[in-house]
């Protein structure tokens, strides 16, 4: 069996949550969404659970810190193609997102071996940064 990870991510706001996440191409799984929560499902065996505030704080002792004033982790999703990553940027700033601003240069990068690699970065709603990669397979 194939691990499955499932990303749980504290939201303010659901609905605005559902269009970001749709627009950019995934599906919501109906079965684990509900009033508190909607699951988004990145792969087969990758998955974000969006849980609002309330739902959120019922997994955790400590306070829930705010993506836009804390960096906590960044999750990078592989790309198949440069314009699958050019297309994921447009489609998440139409639905809410914003461009990540990177300390370091994006866009056109080299692998160690020289291979080609192109990534990019962008934030849901809440703040949370999704990282876009694009490897040669080369580079893989």
């Amino acid at each position: 069996m194939d691990r499955m990870i499932f990303v749980n991510l504290p939201v303010r706001d659901l609905a605005a949550t559902r269009r970001f996440y749709t627009g950019v191409g995934f599906e919501v799984n109906e079965t684990f969404s509900d009033e508190h929560c909607v699951c988004v499902v990145l792969s087969p065996t990758i998955y974000v659970m969006a849980l609002d505030h309330a739902r959120f704080a019922d997994f955790v002792t400590t306070p829930i810190a705010d993506p836009r004033e804390t960096t906590q982790v960044i999750s990078c999703l592989s790309m198949a193609t440069r314009e699958e990553t050019d297309t994921f940027v447009t489609a998440a700033l139409e639905h809410g997102g914003a461009r990540h601003a990177y300390p370091v240069q994006q866009g056109e990068m080299t692998g160690p071996e020289g291979e080609e690699m192109y990534g990019a970065a962008v934030t849901d709603p809440d703040g949370h940064i999704w990282e876009l990669l694009y490897m040669a397979p080369a580079a893989v």
